[in-house]
Protein backbone atom coordinates (compact mmCIF):
# COMPACT_ATOMS: atom_id res chain seq x y z
CA UNK A 1 0.00 0.00 0.00
CA UNK A 2 1.39 3.05 -1.15
CA UNK A 3 1.94 5.84 1.42
CA UNK A 4 -0.78 8.49 1.34
CA UNK A 5 2.06 11.03 2.09
CA UNK A 6 3.15 10.02 -1.06
CA UNK A 7 -0.29 10.36 -3.07
CA UNK A 8 -0.58 13.89 -1.64
CA UNK A 9 2.52 14.86 -2.53
CA UNK A 10 2.21 13.57 -6.51
CA UNK A 11 -1.13 15.26 -6.71
CA UNK A 12 -0.05 18.49 -5.26
CA UNK A 13 3.10 18.34 -8.17
CA UNK A 14 6.16 18.15 -5.77
CA UNK A 15 7.84 15.10 -6.96
CA UNK A 16 8.95 15.15 -10.05
CA UNK A 17 7.48 12.93 -13.24
CA UNK A 18 10.75 10.71 -12.97
CA UNK A 19 10.34 9.75 -9.86
CA UNK A 20 7.51 7.10 -9.15
CA UNK A 21 6.13 6.23 -6.36
CA UNK A 22 7.20 2.91 -6.11
CA UNK A 23 10.40 4.01 -5.84
CA UNK A 24 9.36 6.65 -2.95
CA UNK A 25 7.37 3.62 -1.17
CA UNK A 26 10.44 1.67 -0.55
CA UNK A 27 10.94 1.55 2.77
CA UNK A 28 13.44 -0.67 5.09
CA UNK A 29 12.02 0.51 8.20
CA UNK A 30 10.19 -2.50 9.37
CA UNK A 31 12.92 -4.73 9.84
CA UNK A 32 15.12 -1.75 10.96
CA UNK A 33 12.68 -1.04 13.99
CA UNK A 34 12.32 -5.27 14.38
CA UNK A 35 16.02 -5.29 15.05
CA UNK A 36 16.06 -2.59 17.04
CA UNK A 37 13.54 -3.90 19.03
CA UNK A 38 15.04 -7.75 19.66
CA UNK A 39 18.86 -5.74 20.12
CA UNK A 40 17.14 -3.58 23.50
CA UNK A 41 14.67 -6.31 24.77
CA UNK A 42 17.94 -8.82 24.76
CA UNK A 43 20.15 -6.29 26.56
CA UNK A 44 17.35 -5.50 28.79
CA UNK A 45 17.43 -9.17 29.94
CA UNK A 46 20.91 -9.48 30.06
CA UNK A 47 21.83 -6.62 32.16
CA UNK A 48 18.70 -7.34 34.51
CA UNK A 49 19.95 -10.43 34.98
CA UNK A 50 23.23 -9.19 35.92
CA UNK A 51 21.46 -6.38 38.72
CA UNK A 52 19.70 -9.57 40.01
CA UNK A 53 22.47 -11.70 40.13
CA UNK A 54 24.69 -9.31 42.00
CA UNK A 55 22.45 -7.54 44.15
CA UNK A 56 20.77 -11.17 45.59
CA UNK A 57 23.66 -13.76 44.45
CA UNK A 58 26.79 -11.84 44.93
CA UNK A 59 24.91 -9.46 47.71
CA UNK A 60 27.17 -6.17 46.07
CA UNK A 61 25.99 -3.77 44.57
CA UNK A 62 29.41 -1.93 42.65
CA UNK A 63 29.98 1.47 40.64
CA UNK A 64 29.88 -0.57 37.49
CA UNK A 65 26.54 -1.79 37.75
CA UNK A 66 25.03 1.26 38.50
CA UNK A 67 27.18 2.76 35.27
CA UNK A 68 25.09 -0.32 33.50
CA UNK A 69 21.39 0.74 34.61
CA UNK A 70 21.89 4.16 34.10
CA UNK A 71 23.14 3.25 30.30
CA UNK A 72 20.46 0.61 30.05
CA UNK A 73 17.95 3.62 30.41
CA UNK A 74 19.80 6.27 27.69
CA UNK A 75 19.80 3.49 25.39
CA UNK A 76 15.41 2.73 25.80
CA UNK A 77 15.59 6.50 25.46
CA UNK A 78 18.05 6.64 22.40
CA UNK A 79 15.91 3.35 21.20
CA UNK A 80 12.36 5.50 21.39
CA UNK A 81 13.84 8.69 19.14
CA UNK A 82 14.83 6.06 17.04
CA UNK A 83 11.83 4.31 16.52
CA UNK A 84 10.36 8.09 16.19
CA UNK A 85 12.76 8.93 13.38
CA UNK A 86 12.11 6.00 11.37
CA UNK A 87 8.15 6.69 11.57
CA UNK A 88 8.81 9.89 10.35
CA UNK A 89 10.60 8.57 7.41
CA UNK A 90 14.31 9.69 8.26
CA UNK A 91 15.45 6.62 6.48
CA UNK A 92 13.50 6.74 3.49
CA UNK A 93 15.33 7.66 -0.40
CA UNK A 94 16.23 11.14 -0.06
CA UNK A 95 13.41 12.20 -2.73
CA UNK A 96 10.88 10.76 -0.33
CA UNK A 97 12.87 13.90 2.63
CA UNK A 98 13.26 16.14 -0.18
CA UNK A 99 9.58 15.96 -2.25
CA UNK A 100 7.33 13.66 0.42
CA UNK A 101 7.80 15.35 3.89
CA UNK A 102 7.53 19.01 4.32
CA UNK A 103 9.87 21.13 6.21
CA UNK A 104 8.26 21.30 9.50
CA UNK A 105 8.92 17.44 9.70
CA UNK A 106 12.30 17.60 8.19
CA UNK A 107 13.26 20.32 10.69
CA UNK A 108 11.67 17.43 13.63
CA UNK A 109 13.44 14.75 12.48
CA UNK A 110 16.92 16.85 12.44
CA UNK A 111 16.26 17.99 16.19
CA UNK A 112 15.35 14.91 17.26
CA UNK A 113 18.54 13.25 15.41
CA UNK A 114 20.28 15.68 17.24
CA UNK A 115 18.68 14.80 20.80
CA UNK A 116 19.17 11.06 19.84
CA UNK A 117 22.77 11.01 19.23
CA UNK A 118 23.74 12.91 22.42
CA UNK A 119 22.11 10.34 24.42
CA UNK A 120 23.71 7.88 22.02
CA UNK A 121 27.43 9.29 23.02
CA UNK A 122 26.67 9.53 26.67
CA UNK A 123 25.36 6.21 26.83
CA UNK A 124 28.52 4.52 24.97
CA UNK A 125 30.76 6.52 27.49
CA UNK A 126 29.00 4.90 30.62
CA UNK A 127 29.00 1.75 29.37
CA UNK A 128 32.80 2.02 28.41
CA UNK A 129 33.37 3.48 31.95
CA UNK A 130 31.16 0.95 33.75
CA UNK A 131 33.65 -1.85 31.68
CA UNK A 132 36.92 -0.06 33.23
CA UNK A 133 35.24 0.03 36.97
CA UNK A 134 34.65 -3.67 36.58
CA UNK A 135 38.21 -4.43 35.64
CA UNK A 136 39.16 -2.07 38.29
CA UNK A 137 37.07 -4.58 40.10
CA UNK A 138 38.84 -7.77 39.02
CA UNK A 139 42.47 -7.22 38.93
CA UNK A 140 42.62 -3.05 39.97
CA UNK A 141 45.96 -3.94 42.72
CA UNK A 142 47.97 -4.97 39.56
CA UNK A 143 50.02 -1.99 39.22
CA UNK A 144 50.78 -2.11 35.47
CA UNK A 145 46.89 -3.31 35.10
CA UNK A 146 45.85 -0.27 37.29
CA UNK A 147 47.70 2.27 35.44
CA UNK A 148 46.18 1.17 31.99
CA UNK A 149 42.93 1.37 33.49
CA UNK A 150 43.62 4.62 34.35
CA UNK A 151 44.87 5.71 31.21
CA UNK A 152 42.08 4.35 28.96
CA UNK A 153 39.80 6.22 31.25
CA UNK A 154 41.32 9.54 30.62
CA UNK A 155 41.23 8.80 26.78
CA UNK A 156 37.64 7.93 27.02
CA UNK A 157 36.83 11.39 28.87
CA UNK A 158 38.98 13.22 26.38
CA UNK A 159 37.84 11.49 23.54
CA UNK A 160 33.71 12.29 24.82
CA UNK A 161 34.94 15.90 25.17
CA UNK A 162 35.15 16.73 20.85
CA UNK A 163 32.34 14.23 20.26
CA UNK A 164 29.97 15.91 22.23
CA UNK A 165 31.16 19.52 21.63
CA UNK A 166 30.83 18.81 17.93
CA UNK A 167 27.45 17.71 18.12
CA UNK A 168 26.30 20.85 19.97
CA UNK A 169 28.45 23.42 18.01
CA UNK A 170 27.93 21.83 14.66
CA UNK A 171 26.51 24.97 13.30
CA UNK A 172 27.26 28.73 13.94
CA UNK A 173 24.95 29.62 15.71
CA UNK A 174 24.07 26.82 17.85
CA UNK A 175 20.60 24.42 16.73
CA UNK A 176 19.28 21.65 16.93
CA UNK A 177 18.81 21.79 13.29
CA UNK A 178 21.20 20.24 10.43
CA UNK A 179 19.88 21.92 7.20
CA UNK A 180 20.20 20.31 3.99
CA UNK A 181 20.04 23.49 2.20
CA UNK A 182 16.95 23.89 0.48
CA UNK A 183 14.88 24.59 3.47
CA UNK A 184 14.15 27.82 4.15
CA UNK A 185 16.14 28.11 7.76
CA UNK A 186 19.34 27.12 5.92
CA UNK A 187 20.85 30.58 4.60
CA UNK A 188 20.62 31.36 9.27
CA UNK A 189 23.51 28.46 9.43
CA UNK A 190 27.03 27.67 8.54
CA UNK A 191 26.98 23.93 9.38
CA UNK A 192 29.69 21.54 9.45
CA UNK A 193 28.68 18.63 7.25
CA UNK A 194 26.92 15.69 9.08
CA UNK A 195 28.82 12.61 7.28
CA UNK A 196 32.47 15.08 8.83
CA UNK A 197 31.10 14.77 11.89
CA UNK A 198 30.00 11.17 12.17
CA UNK A 199 33.02 10.37 11.09
CA UNK A 200 35.10 12.03 13.04
CA UNK A 201 32.78 10.57 16.21
CA UNK A 202 32.99 7.04 14.82
CA UNK A 203 36.46 7.11 14.33
CA UNK A 204 37.12 8.19 18.08
CA UNK A 205 34.21 5.65 19.32
CA UNK A 206 36.11 2.95 17.78
CA UNK A 207 39.53 3.70 18.92
CA UNK A 208 37.80 3.72 22.54
CA UNK A 209 36.53 0.43 22.09
CA UNK A 210 39.65 -1.12 20.92
CA UNK A 211 41.21 0.11 24.06
CA UNK A 212 38.76 -0.97 26.13
CA UNK A 213 38.16 -4.10 25.06
CA UNK A 214 42.04 -4.44 24.49
CA UNK A 215 42.06 -5.03 28.85
CA UNK A 216 40.72 -8.42 28.52
CA UNK A 217 42.86 -9.70 26.15
CA UNK A 218 46.29 -8.52 27.83
CA UNK A 219 44.36 -10.37 31.35
CA UNK A 220 44.67 -13.37 29.47
CA UNK A 221 47.81 -12.40 27.66
CA UNK A 222 49.71 -12.51 31.40
CA UNK A 223 47.26 -15.31 32.81
CA UNK A 224 49.21 -18.61 33.44
CA UNK A 225 46.76 -21.41 32.68
CA UNK A 226 45.75 -24.48 30.51
CA UNK A 227 44.49 -23.46 27.10
CA UNK A 228 41.95 -25.07 27.82
CA UNK A 229 40.75 -22.63 30.47
CA UNK A 230 41.93 -20.06 29.07
CA UNK A 231 39.62 -20.37 25.87
CA UNK A 232 36.49 -20.79 28.46
CA UNK A 233 37.69 -17.23 30.04
CA UNK A 234 37.89 -15.94 26.64
CA UNK A 235 34.46 -17.06 26.39
CA UNK A 236 33.23 -14.84 29.43
CA UNK A 237 35.52 -11.92 28.93
CA UNK A 238 35.80 -11.11 25.28
CA UNK A 239 32.01 -11.01 23.57
CA UNK A 240 33.56 -7.22 23.52
CA UNK A 241 35.57 -8.43 20.35
CA UNK A 242 32.14 -7.86 18.27
CA UNK A 243 31.39 -4.60 19.33
CA UNK A 244 34.88 -3.61 17.63
CA UNK A 245 32.69 -4.92 14.45
CA UNK A 246 30.15 -3.18 15.65
CA UNK A 247 31.76 0.43 15.52
CA UNK A 248 33.66 -0.49 12.03
CA UNK A 249 30.15 -1.23 10.70
CA UNK A 250 29.00 2.02 11.97
CA UNK A 251 32.05 4.25 10.64
CA UNK A 252 31.21 2.47 7.10
CA UNK A 253 27.44 3.28 7.18
CA UNK A 254 27.92 6.88 8.16
CA UNK A 255 30.34 7.39 5.28
CA UNK A 256 27.73 6.04 3.02
CA UNK A 257 25.21 8.37 4.23
CA UNK A 258 27.51 11.67 3.71
CA UNK A 259 28.74 10.54 0.33
CA UNK A 260 26.45 8.84 -1.91
CA UNK A 261 23.94 10.46 -3.59
CA UNK A 262 20.93 8.79 -1.76
CA UNK A 263 22.51 9.69 1.39
CA UNK A 264 19.53 8.86 3.75
CA UNK A 265 18.56 5.51 2.46
CA UNK A 266 21.46 4.23 4.93
CA UNK A 267 19.75 6.04 7.68
CA UNK A 268 17.72 3.21 9.46
CA UNK A 269 21.05 0.51 9.44
CA UNK A 270 22.73 3.21 10.84
CA UNK A 271 20.03 3.29 13.54
CA UNK A 272 20.15 -0.16 14.14
CA UNK A 273 23.62 -0.99 14.06
CA UNK A 274 24.24 2.29 17.02
CA UNK A 275 21.48 0.29 19.04
CA UNK A 276 23.49 -2.67 18.68
CA UNK A 277 26.44 -1.12 19.43
CA UNK A 278 25.41 0.01 22.76
CA UNK A 279 23.63 -3.04 23.47
CA UNK A 280 26.90 -5.26 22.65
CA UNK A 281 28.86 -3.06 24.97
CA UNK A 282 26.23 -3.68 27.84
CA UNK A 283 25.77 -7.13 26.86
CA UNK A 284 29.92 -8.32 26.48
CA UNK A 285 30.06 -6.03 30.24
CA UNK A 286 27.38 -7.85 32.10
CA UNK A 287 27.87 -11.47 31.08
CA UNK A 288 30.75 -11.72 34.10
CA UNK A 289 28.55 -10.11 36.83
CA UNK A 290 25.18 -11.95 34.96
CA UNK A 291 27.11 -15.67 35.39
CA UNK A 292 26.35 -16.36 39.43
CA UNK A 293 22.67 -15.95 38.71
CA UNK A 294 23.14 -17.94 35.52
CA UNK A 295 25.25 -20.77 37.09
CA UNK A 296 22.23 -21.15 39.98
CA UNK A 297 19.93 -21.53 37.96
CA UNK A 298 20.80 -23.41 34.94
CA UNK A 299 23.48 -25.84 36.32
CA UNK A 300 21.84 -25.99 39.68
CA UNK A 301 24.75 -24.72 41.80
CA UNK A 302 24.05 -23.81 45.46
CA UNK A 303 25.29 -20.74 47.43
CA UNK A 304 28.43 -22.73 48.29
CA UNK A 305 29.16 -22.87 44.38
CA UNK A 306 27.91 -19.80 43.67
CA UNK A 307 29.80 -15.97 44.54
CA UNK A 308 27.46 -15.11 47.32
CA UNK A 309 29.11 -12.57 49.65
CA UNK A 310 28.20 -14.47 52.77
CA UNK A 311 30.40 -17.40 51.21
CA UNK A 312 34.01 -15.65 51.47
CA UNK A 313 36.63 -17.23 53.56
CA UNK A 314 35.93 -20.58 52.68
CA UNK A 315 38.32 -23.28 52.60
CA UNK A 316 41.23 -23.44 49.43
CA UNK A 317 39.72 -26.63 48.73
CA UNK A 318 36.37 -25.63 48.39
CA UNK A 319 37.34 -23.03 45.68
CA UNK A 320 40.22 -25.44 43.85
CA UNK A 321 37.32 -28.19 43.37
CA UNK A 322 34.16 -25.72 42.76
CA UNK A 323 35.64 -22.97 40.88
CA UNK A 324 34.11 -22.08 37.13
CA UNK A 325 35.98 -21.37 34.36
CA UNK A 326 36.57 -17.96 35.84
CA UNK A 327 37.23 -19.55 39.15
CA UNK A 328 41.42 -19.75 39.24
CA UNK A 329 43.42 -16.91 37.44
CA UNK A 330 46.89 -16.76 38.18
CA UNK A 331 48.79 -13.58 36.78
CA UNK A 332 52.54 -14.09 35.80
CA UNK A 333 55.04 -11.78 38.30
CA UNK A 334 57.86 -12.09 39.76
CA UNK A 335 56.63 -10.21 42.90
CA UNK A 336 57.31 -11.94 46.45
CA UNK A 337 53.69 -10.76 47.01
CA UNK A 338 50.90 -11.70 44.88
CA UNK A 339 49.65 -9.21 41.98
CA UNK A 340 46.09 -8.70 43.58
CA UNK A 341 47.90 -7.53 46.84
CA UNK A 342 48.67 -8.63 50.33
CA UNK A 343 45.70 -9.47 52.48
CA UNK A 344 45.58 -5.89 54.62
CA UNK A 345 45.82 -4.66 51.03
CA UNK A 346 43.17 -6.57 50.32
CA UNK A 347 41.00 -6.00 53.08
CA UNK A 348 41.28 -2.34 52.87
CA UNK A 349 40.60 -2.43 48.75
CA UNK A 350 37.20 -4.37 48.82
CA UNK A 351 36.40 -4.90 52.80
CA UNK A 352 33.88 -7.19 52.52
CA UNK A 353 34.24 -8.76 49.18
CA UNK A 354 37.62 -10.29 49.34
CA UNK A 355 39.33 -12.59 51.31
CA UNK A 356 43.01 -14.02 51.60
CA UNK A 357 43.69 -17.43 52.74
CA UNK A 358 46.54 -19.70 52.81
CA UNK A 359 46.78 -23.48 52.51
CA UNK A 360 49.13 -26.13 53.72
CA UNK A 361 52.81 -26.14 52.62
CA UNK A 362 52.54 -29.98 52.49
CA UNK A 363 49.85 -30.50 49.38
CA UNK A 364 50.88 -27.71 47.02
CA UNK A 365 53.97 -25.97 48.82
CA UNK A 366 52.14 -22.28 48.11
CA UNK A 367 50.54 -19.72 49.27
CA UNK A 368 47.50 -18.62 47.73
CA UNK A 369 45.01 -14.91 47.62
CA UNK A 370 41.72 -15.15 46.99
CA UNK A 371 39.53 -12.45 45.28
CA UNK A 372 35.97 -13.08 45.34
CA UNK A 373 34.09 -10.70 43.36
CA UNK A 374 31.33 -12.31 40.63
CA UNK A 375 33.64 -14.65 40.40
CA UNK A 376 36.89 -16.16 42.10
CA UNK A 377 40.56 -14.80 41.09
CA UNK A 378 43.45 -16.88 42.46
CA UNK A 379 46.99 -16.06 42.68
CA UNK A 380 49.66 -18.32 44.07
CA UNK A 381 53.04 -18.40 44.46
CA UNK A 382 55.23 -21.67 44.94
CA UNK A 383 57.45 -20.95 47.89
CA UNK A 384 58.42 -23.53 50.35
CA UNK A 385 60.46 -21.58 52.77
CA UNK A 386 58.15 -19.23 53.30
CA UNK A 387 55.76 -19.52 56.12
CA UNK A 388 51.99 -19.51 55.53
CA UNK A 389 49.87 -16.50 55.94
CA UNK A 390 47.98 -18.07 59.05
CA UNK A 391 51.14 -18.66 60.56
CA UNK A 392 51.96 -14.73 60.90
Amino acid sequence: MVDSRIQQAIAAGSVPSDITAEYLGESRDRPSIIGIVFVTALTFLVVVTRLISRSFIVQRIGIDDVLAAVSLALLICFVGLSIELIKLGSGRHFAFIEYVLDVPTVLRTQVLDFVAHILYTTALLLCRISGLAFYYRVCGLHNNFLIAIKVVFCILVAGFLPQIFLLIFHCKPVTGYWPYGWEPVAPRYTCLQWGIVYSVNSSVSLLCDLLLFGIPIAMLRTLEMSRKRKIQLAGILLPGVAVIAISIARLVLVILGQWETDESWSYDPMLGVEASEIGATLIALSVPGAKPLFDKIVFKKDDSQTSGASHYGRKTSSFRSRGTALSNLRFQTNSQHSILGSEQEEGQKYGAETSAMAGSRHGEGGDGIYVQVDFDIKEARVNTTTPSLNSR
